[in-house]
C-alpha cells in the first residue's frame, strides 16, 4: 500500500498526518478548526484516501496557521507516498457540482508546483471559518505535493457550497491522477523518464 506519515512542528503549529492511497476514506481528522475538519474528512471520503490528521495550532492568533500547515503536511506525506511515481495516471480533471455551485478542478502531478485559484466567495466568513484560507490551504498543498493545480469555480453562490466542490474536487481529480494505470507497466508518465 504506497503510504506515508509527516510530522511538522514550529512555533505556531504541531501537525501530524498520515495517509494511504489505496485506502476506502477512512478518516481520523482533529485539527481545532471545524469547518477544515469537515472539508478533510470530504477530502478523504471522496478520494478514498485514508487519512489522519491531528494538529495543535496557534488558534488563539487565528486559523490561518492551522490550515496553512496542515496543507504543507498533507502535501508533503502525498509526495511520499507517490514514491517514484512509476504506472500513476498522472493527469485528472473533474466537474464537480455542489447544488448551485459548479467548480472544475484539473491537476498534474508534474513535480513542478504551481496554482491557478479562480474562485471567489459572496462571504469573507463560514461560520468562524475565513474563506480566503480556502486558497491558503490549496496553494501549501500544491506547492509541496508538487502539483500544477487549477481549482476554478465556474459559479455558485453559496460560500460553504464552493469551498466545499474545491476540496470534493480536488479529491476527485487526486484519486484519479494517483491511480496505477496498467497500460504504464510501472513505467514513469513522462518521457523525461522522471516527475
Amino acid at each position: 500500500m504506497r503510504s506515508a506519515s509527516v510530522s511538522r512542528r514550529t512555533a505556531e503549529t504541531d501537525v501530524a498526518v498520515s495517509i494511504a492511497l489505496d485506502g476506502t476514506g477512512k478518516a481520523e481528522i482533529s485539527t481545532g478548526v471545524g469547518f477544515l475538519d469537515h472539508m478533510l474528512e470530504l477530502f478523504a471520503r471522496h478520494g478514498l484516501f485514508d487519512l489522519t490528521v491531528k494538529v495543535t495550532g496557534d488558534l488563539h492568533v487565528d486559523q490561518h496557521h492551522t490550515t496553512e500547515d496542515t496543507g504543507i503536511a498533507l502535501g508533503q506525506a502525498i509526495l511520499q507516498a507517490l514514491g517514484d511515481k512509476k504506472g500513476i495516471s498522472r493527469y485528472a480533471d473533474i466537474h464537480l457540482p455542489m447544488d448551485e455551485t459548479l467548480t472544475r478542478v484539473a491537476l498534474d502531478i508534474s513535480g513542478r508546483p504551481f496554482l491557478v485559484f479562480r474562485t471567489t466567495f459572496p462571504t469573507e466568513k463560514i461560520g468562524v471559518f475565513d474563506t480566503e484560507l480556502v486558497r491558503e490551504f490549496h496553494q501549501a498543498f500544491a506547492i509541496n505535493a508538487g502539483l500544477t493545480l487549477h481549482v476554478e469555480t465556474l459559479y455558485g453562490e453559496n460560500s460553504h457550497h464552493i469551498a466545499e466542490s474545491c476540496f470534493k474536487g480536488l479529491a476527485r481529480a487526486l484519486r484519479q491522477a494517483v491511480a496505477l494505470d496498467p497500460r504504464e507497466e510501472g513505467r514513469v508518465p513522462s518521457t523525461k523518464g522522471t516527475l
